[in-house]
């Protein structure tokens, strides 16, 4: 009783969004019509069927690819340093002191400015990694120390009178407490992961990326293309984040086993 409970609500749920879906869907098609200039808004068919134009274009893989190899490996460089320092922040007061304020810098700065310096050190085929890393880190740092310092305090204590090792502490208590916290990073951090990457491949240019595609729709007014290729930016974030959910699932259910 209870599964089929749970599984009418998982129904419900999706109609709900599936139904969100189409309302928009339905606002831009009006809101298309009523302009009827395809240089400012085309319609959602005209999008949907450009893009489908665009998957039987032979550097289409390529281009897409590179974004995303790039990001991804931006948002885990990201996610490993923001669980790195956050462990260090909670387990050493100086470390705390030291990295908040930077961690305060990094979500300050706007992603321009960050595109614009790095433009002088680095090869603009880097940007995207270097920009999602930047842009993932204190999504991921505030998330771990948020968790870690939510682990119940008795618990610590039991562990520290028995004399649980480290990696025993880790497992058992602070895993469990973070999960929540990683979870919901993931999902804000993927998201901003591949909207801050392209921004950087705009700004910088690099062959055969999906900044450079957009940079090319918006030159020659390609508005259509436009709309094509940030669905491409929006169906890749949505691939990810499930890709990493998952995995964080398995690592989970893994810790639980062993």
């Amino acid at each position: 009783m209870k599964a089929f409970s749970t599984q009418k609500m998982k129904n419900k749920s999706r109609a709900a969004r599936l139904g969100g879906v189409i309302f928009w869907l339905a606002v831009w098609q009006i809101a298309a019509s009523f302009l009827n200039k395809s240089i400012i808004l085309v319609t959602p068919a005209a999008a949907a069927k450009r893009l489908m134009e665009l998957l039987f274009v032979p550097d289409f893989y390529r281009t897409a690819g590179n974004s995303f190899i790039r990001i991804s490996a931006g948002f885990f460089a990201g996610a490993a340093g923001g669980i790195i320092l956050a462990s260090l922040s909670a387990a050493f007061s100086v470390a705390r002191a030291l990295i908040t304020p930077l961690m305060s810098a990094v979500k300050s700065v706007p992603v321009a400015s960050f595109v614009i310096l790095a433009l002088f050190w680095m090869k603009s085929s880097a940007l995207s990694v270097f920009v999602s890393f930047l842009i993932v880190l204190p999504v991921f740092y505030g998330a771990v120390y948020e968790g870690i310092c939510s682990t119940d305090s008795k618990l610590i204590e039991a562990a520290e009178v028995f004399g649980m090792s480290m990696g025993k502490r880790i497992r058992y208590l602070y895993f469990p407490a973070v999960m929540p916290f990683l979870g919901s990073a993931c999902t804000a951090a993927s998201g901003l992961a591949f909207k801050s990457g392209a921004a950087a491949e705009v700004i910088g240019q690099p062959d055969f990326t999906i900044g450079d595609m957009l940079y090319r729709s918006k030159i020659y007014l390609e508005t259509a293309d436009l709309f094509a290729w940030t669905a491409v930016i929006i169906l890749l974030s949505i691939a990810f984040e499930r890709i990493v959910r998952f995995m964080l699932d398995i690592a989970y259910k893994y810790s639980k086993k062993i």
